[in-house]
């Protein structure tokens, strides 16, 4: 038999991004070790904003999207940000809800010279990194001097 085919009309849910996203999903594991290494950042972090002034989109968010972005091959900050709007595993791993506005692209660029200068996106990767390789996560299966 044919199911009928209802319109939705509203979204009203109970449930939050964590419990839509499988719990033997991938990223599971990666946001606990970038969570844990932007912890480790946190000191950092602080030295590097100030304590007035329009709060800025959080540094963790701007270096776990980077993270999204490499694991997800999305070609620009523009189309991130595009895709922040629906991905619910994206907002998730970024921890935000799902009536949090999804920041404008040029949030990275305008970051960027404060991550690049107190080195913070190159320590988080390192310590991502590490986490992976001290857990066994790491392969070489798919490096490019590997594949042939």
């Amino acid at each position: 038999m044919r199911g009928a085919e209802t319109k939705q009309s509203t979204m009203l849910s109970l449930l939050s991004p964590e419990q839509r996203v499988p719990k033997d999903h991938p990223l599971r594991r990666i946001k606990q070790l970038a969570d844990a290494a932007l912890q480790e950042l946190s000191p950092v972090f602080d030295e590097m904003y100030s304590a007035k002034g329009r709060p800025s989109v959080p540094p963790e968010r701007l270096l776990k999207a980077s993270l999204l972005m490499a694991f997800y091959t999305v070609r620009s900050e523009r189309l991130f940000c595009e895709q922040l709007d629906y991905n619910l595993v994206f907002r998730w791993f970024l921890d935000m809800n799902m009536v949090e506005d999804s920041f404008d692209h040029s949030t990275f660029s305008l970051n960027r010279e404060r991550l690049l200068t107190h080195d913070v996106a190159g320590r988080f990767f390192a310590a991502v990194v590490e986490q992976a390789r001290n857990a066994g996560l790491m392969s070489d299966d798919h490096s490019p001097s590997t594949a042939r």
